[in-house]
């Protein structure tokens, strides 16, 4: 059963790692073509839309997965509310646009509004249509929707931001009918609106699932299992996405300085985009295998050597960016690099992300959401604390500190909630004993490579073999033991 979990996280990591490399292509274009602080304007958008997003989905997602073996409607009545709700909430943030982009001071481009509120409807829609996929094993049609919005993303990105300019300043006459110089940043926005429309449009067969009907008592049950997602949800945004709204509001400098630190943070948080990619393959495939594998007698034994295996991967990827991080700096434009220094404390946080959503699963089996809804407010509760205490001292080097004890905090009281609720015997010594080894070979590269002047990369190569061989050594028994069975 974890060679199935390796395939299917092989093929949504594959499509994942591939369709986010073309969307991590866009980083260099946005920061060698606009200022630090215009990239802070994108990054607060999209921090925003990251807390809108949980209240579109309100945890029917995760609640289809729970109910769909229960009743054939799951999907159906899944569906309709959520449509139901998003086509309301898009009509109110349309009403309320002045209002909303005057608060917050984008009254001459309120149409910055109105393309994310499109872009999450969109989205929001697609996100059951999705999860049906994903319950089907249907991941390369999963996969190649997802890699097309990205290409198309990509491929319109360009278009608006580097063949367009070029186009006008040879005079074309059709030129103005699709491009305006003005719009600038927002073209960004434009871009990811196209391709979720078209999204959309390639999902539409799925939503034939309506016609099964709506069923009430159904519905109840599930907003009871999904609400406390939603908690769980909006706890794990305000973990991932508040440091960069308050930044804006928190640095101490003017409007202008204070979104150009906004948009140096958020460009070198890309730089952890592996890590990234890994950790939401492995969840796509995850949650699913989780649940189907449950009844199995020997669930809890896969479930820790999952953990095992995940967070081994996920050092070597701690490793390959912060050993390399040199090769990797130049993804992202000069002004930028003020801010390479929080890279390795970011990569580290989503590890102990990763840990935490392997560990997650005991409220999740156990149906105890309201507790694993607590856990997700005690990391906001102290993210939000230490937030608003270290970004006025450090700026946004206290949000990426914040980030990473936020986490590593969320995974230590899943750990010991887990135990009691829903007990499995993970390798808790080898799991923080190849953490403890990657930390360690990054400060013998900071601290070696200044004293033997090596060519760059010739020492982050080696301690990349010392892993490897390391990990070998380790692991040698183990792999004969629990060799995985086709």
């Amino acid at each position: 059963m974890i060679k199935k979990l390796v395939s299917q996280t092989a093929i949504y990591g594959l499509s994942s790692i591939f369709g986010r490399f073309l969307n991590y292509l866009l980083v260099p274009l946005y920061t060698y073509y606009f200022t630090a602080t215009e990239y802070g304007v994108v990054s607060e958008f999209y921090a925003y839309s990251g807390f809108l997003s949980v209240f579109l989905l309100l945890g029917f997602e995760t609640g289809y997965f729970r109910f769909r073996s229960d009743n054939d409607k799951a999907y159906s009545t899944a569906l309709s509310f959520i449509l139901l709700l998003n086509l309301s909430i898009f009509a109110l943030l349309t009403t309320f646009n002045s209002a909303i982009s005057g608060a917050l001071n984008y009254a001459t481009h309120s149409e910055y509004i109105l393309y994310f509120a499109l872009i999450l409807t969109f989205d929001a829609i697609a996100a059951l249509p999705f999860a049906k996929l994903r319950a089907e094993n249907k991941a390369l049609r999963f996969a190649s929707i997802k890699i097309f919005e990205i290409l198309l993303t990509v491929a319109l990105s360009l278009f608006f931001i580097v063949l367009c300019p070029k186009l006008q300043a040879q005079n074309v006459e059709w030129l103005h009918y699709v491009y305006q110089p003005e719009i600038g940043v927002g073209y960004i926005f434009l871009a990811n609106l196209m391709a979720s429309g078209s999204k959309f449009l390639f999902l539409m067969l799925q939503l034939k699932g309506l016609s099964v009907g709506f069923d009430w008592q159904l519905f109840k049950r599930m907003a009871r299992y999904s609400l406390p997602i939603v908690v769980i949800g909006f706890a794990g945004i305000i973990n991932e996405m508040l440091d960069r709204a308050l930044l804006k509001y928190l640095l101490p400098y003017d409007t202008a300085t204070n979104l150009a630190q906004l948009g140096i943070y958020s460009a070198c948080y890309k730089l952890s985009i592996l890590m990234t990619l890994f950790i939401q393959a492995f969840r796509y495939a995850a949650e699913p295998f989780f649940f189907s594998y449950a009844k199995n007698s020997d669930a809890k034994l896969i479930y820790a050597r999952v953990l095992h295996y995940f967070t081994i991967f996920c050092v070597f990827i701690f490793l390959l960016v912060t050993l390399y991080l040199d090769f990797f700096k130049y993804f992202i434009g000069e002004e930028f690099r003020a801010g390479l220094h929080v890279v390795p404390i970011l990569l580290l946080a989503n590890l102990f992300l990763g840990i935490y959503v392997n560990l997650s699963i005991w409220y999740k089996l156990s149906d105890k959401t309201l507790m694993g809804a607590g856990v997700s407010l005690f990391g906001a509760a102290l993210t939000i604390v230490l937030n608003f205490y270290w970004i006025p001292k450090f700026g946004y080097t206290g949000s990426a500190y914040a980030t990473l004890v936020c986490y590593a905090a969320m995974a230590a009281v899943s750990y010991f909630l887990g135990q009691k609720f829903y007990r499995v015997d993970y390798d808790v010594k080898s799991v923080l004993g190849y953490m403890s080894l990657g930390v360690s070979l990054y400060f013998a590269n900071v601290k070696l490579q200044p004293l033997l002047h090596w060519q760059i990369g010739c020492l982050a190569t080696a301690l990349m073999l010392l892993y490897a061989m390391i990990t070998l050594l380790f692991e040698r028994r183990r792999l004969a033991k629990y060799r995985l069975k086709p």
